[in-house]
């Protein structure tokens, strides 16, 4: 992965894509008055399978699709931008992984919603900056931290109605992604004076300093002044006139 962030048009089509499909599966609910609550993880059971795959994309009402709605937008973008080689794979491995974990852990209830991808995501994009230790990601590491801090609390149960087995799970496999592709850590930049061939007498700006280390520009103008020879040359023309411009 290069340390040179560019923006493509990944960054927006794709997490703004993912978002309104899921407001078009509550807009089509709500039209035509369909219920796919049943298409939701129902842990332990056989049918509940198929809600590793839809139920990111079910939501209870409203609210519950506009808390979601924000954060899947904001840090689906983040992981397109900053890690878009491997961004499809931790979508698609996060919905999967957090589906069938959700499947295992959780209580006899549909678990419905994208918040557990949301978690995948915080998750992900957390432990990733800070195992990449680039200040980049490490400052994305820490943003959401300040942003989606909160989201931490989700992880308990005691909010009724609310999946924190799919938040936990979603969370944990975060993290397991992040280590997952750990070998995709961004490359640091090398600068001159970590390569191998770098010699400090050659280096101008290390000129500046004098014996004891302190900035002294005058040491390498004293330098350059005695090291350097100017070489003047004149030259001489006579001005020689016709005879016929001499005085008779």
């Amino acid at each position: 992965m290069s340390a040179n962030f560019k923006y493509t048009h990944d960054v927006l089509i794709y997490p703004l894509g993912l978002v309104l499909l899921i407001w078009f599966v509550y807009w089509f609910e709500v039209k035509y008055n369909f219920n796919f609550t049943n298409y939701g993880i129902y842990p332990m059971k056989f049918e509940g399978l198929k809600g590793i795959i839809f139920s990111p994309f079910i939501h209870s009402g409203l609210k519950h699709l506009f808390n979601n709605s924000v954060p899947l937008l904001l840090l689906s973008m983040a992981l397109f931008y900053f890690y878009r080689n491997i961004s499809k794979q931790v979508i698609l491995y996060g919905i999967i992984i957090t589906g069938l974990l959700t499947w295992f852990i959780g209580r006899p209830s549909y678990h419905i919603g994208a918040s557990g991808l949301v978690y995948v995501l915080a998750s992900f994009l957390f432990f990733k900056g800070i195992f990449s230790r680039y200040f980049r990601l490490v400052a994305l590491s820490l943003s959401v931290v300040f942003v989606y801090g909160s989201l931490i609390w989700g992880l308990f149960p005691g909010k009724v109605g609310m999946s924190w087995e799919g938040h936990l799970s979603g969370f944990i496999v975060g993290f397991i992604l992040a280590l997952a592709y750990k070998t995709n850590i961004v490359t640091k930049p090398k600068y001159e004076w970590e390569m191998e061939n770098y010699k400090e007498d050659d280096d101008e700006f290390m000129q500046l300093f004098d014996e004891d280390g302190n900035f002294s520009p005058e040491v390498l103008e004293e330098e350059q002044n005695t090291d350097e020879e100017y070489h003047v040359i004149y030259h001489y023309q006579k001005d020689i006139k016709k005879d016929k411009d001499l005085p008779k």
